[in-house]
């Protein structure tokens, strides 16, 4: 009875409304909807997500339009808005994954443009995009400007719309691996071979992490710094690979490949989230899907989330007898796919391999 009861309640309420026109309530759009930062500035080839909306308690969901897109002389932005493929996750990427087939069953590409609002509000610029971005300029940001896109964003529901203006997108030029060896962030020039002098207006080169790693001539340890560059790696193309390959190699001081069984207390099936390995007397190579982590989340290989985490080691005996292991390595990040080697040049002296 008592259903029955609230059912003739709510529909005569519903017919009251009709006859003296009370309109439903709206939902509730505030005044002060915005975003905490209006400026964005995504590095191209790598999908970024930025966001910072405010709804103010506005009643959800909302619905976000980028209107009005322009650069600062008013010509229209179109290009930011092309459709290109991109890699969409269709389920939950979690490091366990046995082989590339496994890994591409998990995602799937989809045309997306370039630069989109999600329905959170939030902006993403897709790895799909490129340099193509990029107004030609000099070696410094003198042309800046003129690669900001402005554009506005229209928010609505039921209760009303409104307009944000002025929000902007910036993006750098393409970095395909992290730590960057680029010594102009606008230009894209690569940094001198580290065997010439060091130039303090250029970028640091990439510079690995040592632990304990004794030279073999000066029976000190290495160091790699801003002081002093001992041991330095180079992340660069080969040619030759699936497409799909990740090659790691080791040069000495003379430029000599060294034999990766050198390091004989690596964790080789830890390095990266790779398949099919080959160990070579001058490299150790894997088949991997890119980018390089896949996802940020923390796994065996990327314990941070963002970077891969590859260490080699080795152990020799020390004075009094004790095993000493030494161990070097690099946390980095690829974001284009390819072959690609990561290498590891001794300048100055070799690493000591020899009991004490």
């Amino acid at each position: 009875m008592g259903s029955v009861a609230l059912l003739v309640v709510a529909a005569a309420l519903s017919s009251c409304k009709k006859m003296y026109g009370i309109p439903d309530e709206k939902d509730y759009l505030s005044n002060n909807v915005n975003y905490a930062n209006k400026v964005f500035e995504p590095i191209l080839g790598r999908t970024t997500l930025m966001g910072g909306f405010n709804g103010d308690n506005s009643t959800q969901p909302l619905k976000f339009e980028i209107i009005n897109a322009r650069f600062g002389d008013g010509r229209p932005v179109t290009d930011l808005f092309q459709k290109k493929p991109t890699y969409v996750w269709t389920a939950p990427y979690n490091g366990l994954e046995k082989s590339l087939a496994e890994i591409e069953a998990k995602r799937k590409l989809e045309d997306h443009p370039l630069f989109e609002v999600r329905s959170s509000g939030e902006f993403i610029m897709w790895g799909s995009s490129t340099n193509a971005l990029i107004t030609p300029r000099a070696t410094d940001s003198t042309n800046f400007p003129q690669d900001t896109r402005f554009f506005d964003v229209k928010i609505t529901n039921t209760g009303g719309s409104t307009v944000i203006r002025d929000l902007q997108v910036r993006p750098f030029r393409e970095r395909p691996y992290e730590p960057s060896d680029d010594f102009n962030i606008y230009s894209g020039l690569p940094a001198p071979h580290p065997k010439t002098p060091y130039n303090p207006a250029s970028r640091n080169y990439i510079r690995p992490f040592l632990n304990g790693v004794i030279g073999a001539q000066t029976d000190i340890a290495l160091q790699s710094n801003d002081d002093k560059k001992d041991v330095v790696v180079y992340i660069r193309p080969f040619t030759g690979g699936t497409g799909n390959s990740l090659r790691f190699k080791f040069l000495n001081k003379d430029s000599v490949e060294m034999n990766p069984a050198l390091f004989n207390e690596t964790t080789w099936d830890k390095i990266v989230h790779g398949f099919n390995m080959q160990k070579t007397n001058t490299y150790v190579q894997y088949d991997v899907a890119y980018p390089i982590p896949l996802v940020e989340i923390s796994t065996v290989y990327a314990p941070g989330g963002t970077r891969d985490h590859a260490e080699f080691k080795y152990s020799r005996i020390g004075f009094g007898g004790t095993r000493v292991v030494a161990s070097f390595g690099i946390d980095f990040a690829i974001y284009k796919k390819g072959d690609w080697e990561i290498v590891f040049h001794f300048l100055k002296d070799n690493p000591k391999f020899e009991d004490e």
